[in-house]
């Protein structure tokens, strides 16, 4: 919503405190750098939005009158209005301690749409496209060990624990730890990229610029890099459709979901099952019942072939 008319209100002082205590609270209770951002924000042009008000005064009808403001004037989409709806949610039950009931009617029901992910054969043109070590390396953590790319930028060395053949994914999404897969053929390329990135202290991908861990936007100028080198460039293929991609060919292969479900870092067995969706039928042994019944009618004229000759006659 840039540019909209009451983004350019001054929030009040009473606002401005109210801000503060919000994100006093989110920070006490660890949650992540992005959520704060987001929901800090949301709240601040609610409040401007209703700077001729004290923030103890906005009431629940309020706040869907805003919400339908934003959706009819700003033409804003579900993912907006969700987050205004749960921004407002922590902060009149968590800060101001008061009743409050997300209004999910305001916001039409999430489509389900399958991810983009890349056929077998893709991913296997994309390491042979003569990709640079850095990429190689971005790519291969991306596919192989499923990390997200916001993962992939914090990567430590010592989280890299070769002789376990594992990395370890400090505090990934939702705070947590986990360990996943460190592929055998990917080791030495990460070892030869620590060679030539300098030996970095701290962050395998360190930044030249900030001398700190790559930032996400950098990272996937790299991964954009490495898909337009595999003439994939018009395809819309992210560093998330690596991740995808790896949770479904572990599935093709005959990973146990749960065991995807763990590697990935998902919180809920439900956001792992999307990938069942994607998953090749032929390799779970699943046959149309049309061929089925096509087969059934050619074996039986194959030991009756009287039966074929009277069917013409």
């Amino acid at each position: 919503m840039k540019g909209n008319e009451f983004s350019a209100n001054k929030l009040t002082t009473n606002g401005e405190e109210w801000i503060k205590k919000l994100i006093q609270t989110l920070t006490i209770k660890e949650y992540g750098a992005g959520t704060i951002k987001s929901y800090g924000n949301e709240m601040t042009l609610l409040f401007k939005y209703f700077n001729h008000k004290k923030v103890e005064k906005i009431t629940q009808e309020d706040i869907e009158q805003y919400i339908l403001y934003i959706k009819s004037v700003h033409k804003v989409g579900r993912a907006k209005c969700r987050s205004v709806a749960q921004a407002c949610s922590f902060f009149f039950q968590k800060v101001m301690k008061i009743n409050y009931i997300v209004p999910s009617n305001l916001y039409p029901k999430k489509q389900f749409l399958l991810p983009n992910i890349m056929s077998e054969m893709e991913v296997a043109k994309l390491f042979e496209s003569g990709l640079s070590l850095k990429e190689y390396c971005v790519v291969g953590l991306l596919y192989g060990c499923g990390m997200r790319i916001s993962e992939v930028c914090n990567l430590r060395l010592k989280d890299i624990e070769s002789a376990d053949g594992r990395i370890k994914v400090s505090q990934g999404k939702g705070a947590k730890d986990r360990y996943t897969l460190l592929p055998h053929h990917l080791l030495d390329k990460l070892r030869s990229f620590y060679v030539s990135a300098g030996r970095p202290k701290e962050y395998l991908f360190t930044s030249d610029q900030t001398n700190r861990a790559y930032c996400v936007r950098s990272m996937q100028v790299v991964v954009n890099g490495a898909m337009a080198k595999a003439g994939f460039a018009e395809r819309s293929y992210t560093a998330h459709t690596l991740r995808h991609s790896f949770a479904t060919h572990m599935l093709n292969s005959g990973a146990n979901i749960h065991v995807i479900k763990t590697l990935l870092g998902h919180a809920k067995l439900e956001t792992t099952m999307i990938y069942l969706h994607l998953q090749k039928h032929t390799q779970l042994g699943i046959i149309s019942p049309l061929d089925q019944l096509l087969a059934s009618q050619n074996d039986t004229t194959k030991d009756n072939p009287e039966r074929s000759t009277d069917a013409r006659t």
